[in-house]
């Protein structure tokens, strides 16, 4: 369907709703290197005004990659809770933008709309958002998960302790623990990118994770963040396994260039569960996604990458995950040039996984080729701790220097904890003042004294 939009005596054409979309999108690097941006701002305006008069049922027949082609577009259509979207199938896209900064649309009703939305309308509602209303509207979705501790509860945030280390040196990965715990941080997860894929050193890591946890009876999970074929691998040979990770991306062509497709996933799914380690719940997965990464493996469709991004959360939402973050300005500039398309970036990513019915945290980080720096990662945190984040990273001194890229650290959540007045997920705080490390407001206690109990407990 072509779509036409007139401003003064311009008239602007858009091939189909994928170009309609694209040339919608607030300007970034990624889609103006596949060539699909707007040619200039008043054709960006030209196309957001003829998207606000899009009626979301529109988004039900006219996919932006064809459903015979690929089966994410075949998820999103076949899993589509048609009678829930009865609510607000009359609507346009600038309208319901409209909705969902009401008081119609409260947290209840927005849980409940969660799968009547497919990513590409939520995709669609961002793009006639400013960032204040995608703050707004993400603070009203809750969306809560469990598996030994309980995230995503209202006036929290969780942190996922990332004690990476260049070499997998075991002692290393074992004092950035030690770091994280000390400073409150972990109760999202304590999750390792490896520095290898030899299964077993992966294996030893998670035997370390699992070893560190049961020591120190810490409320939380451990994760390796490897292929989900290599945990398969190790959970057949017993190697303690808590959360089952996947990076995933919004179509089926990027999903086959990480190597995984949706049967996989499944498998993956099914083997978490049947180890049972969850002690208040049993969402068992861990995905990671981050805008760029389908176009990074020309698996795009010429659609931007903001709305295919969005598709990759239906992929997340298919398996109840225990947690979701989107790595926001991992991939680098080609994507997200600078500061300001990664804020914008982030709190899109935020705003489309929450209204999907995802616990979406987000890694707030860039790389140190691209134009940004640390306060600008600083106003992004501030604006996703406003918008109710569920996790953000914590790295120490926020340099991580395995992966060489920048994200935020154990102190970062500090500040927003203090700043918000925000809690971490209520069994790990418990556990917190337990110990000592915390007091009865749940506020930090000096633990400096505690150093050395700990640290005997970690390295026994």
């Amino acid at each position: 369907m072509v779509y036409r939009q007139a401003i003064d005596a311009t008239s602007y054409l858009f091939n189909d709703l994928r170009d309609l979309l694209a040339k919608a999108t607030p300007p970034r690097s990624g889609d103006r290197l596949a060539g699909i941006a707007a040619d200039s701002a008043e054709q960006m305006i030209a196309a957001r005004m003829a998207l606000a008069d899009v009626p979301l049922k529109q988004f039900l027949s006219e996919t932006v990659v064809p459903y015979e082609d690929d089966e994410v577009t075949r998820l999103i259509v076949d899993t589509h809770d048609a009678a829930s979207f009865a609510a607000i199938s009359s609507l346009t896209v600038g309208a319901f933008r409209d909705w969902l900064l009401s008081d119609a649309a409260t947290t209840e009703v927005l849980r409940k709309l969660s799968r009547a939305i497919t990513p590409e309308m939520a995709a669609a509602v961002s793009k006639l958002m400013r960032n204040q209303d995608l703050i707004l509207v993400a603070k009203k979705c809750q969306v809560t998960t469990r598996f030994r501790n309980t995230i995503g509860l209202p006036g929290r945030m969780s942190v996922r302790l990332q004690p990476n280390h260049p070499f997998d040196d075991i002692k290393g990965i074992t004092a950035s623990i030690l770091d994280g715990i000390l400073l409150g941080s972990g109760d999202a997860c304590i999750g390792i990118n490896p520095a290898s894929d030899d299964p077993r050193a992966i294996g030893e890591l998670l035997r370390l994770l699992d070893g560190i946890i049961a020591r120190l009876e810490v409320p939380t999970q451990g994760c390796v963040l490897t292929h989900v074929t290599t945990t398969l691998g190790l959970i057949g040979q017993g190697v303690p396994v808590d959360l089952v990770f996947q990076s995933i991306a919004g179509t089926e062509a990027a999903n086959r260039s990480f190597g995984v497709d949706l049967a996989l996933l499944r498998e993956g799914r099914e083997a978490g569960l049947a180890l049972r380690r969850g002690t208040v719940g049993d969402n068992v997965m861990y995905f990671e996604t981050g805008q760029g990464s389908a176009l990074s493996a020309n698996a795009h469709h010429d659609v931007d990458q903001q709305t295919v991004e969005a598709r990759a959360y239906a992929v997340a939402r298919a398996f109840d995950p225990l947690l979701v973050n989107s790595v926001v300005g991992f991939i680098g500039p080609e994507y997200l040039y600078d500061g300001k398309e990664i804020i914008r970036a982030g709190l899109e990513d935020h705003f489309c996984g929450k209204l999907l019915g995802l616990p979406l945290g987000v890694d707030v980080c860039y790389t140190n080729h691209a134009e940004a720096d640390q306060d600008d990662m600083d106003n992004l945190l501030t604006l996703l701790a406003a918008a109710g984040v569920t996790f953000i990273m914590g790295v120490p001194g926020a340099d991580d220097v395995m992966l060489n890229y920048q994200s935020t650290s154990f102190h970062d959540a500090l500040y927003v904890r203090d700043l918000f007045g925000l809690k971490r997920a209520p069994e790990f705080d418990d556990w917190l003042l337990r110990t000592g490390l915390a007091g009865a407001d749940f506020r930090l206690a000096g633990h400096a004294g505690l150093l050395p109990e700990f640290a005997s407990r970690l390295i026994a």
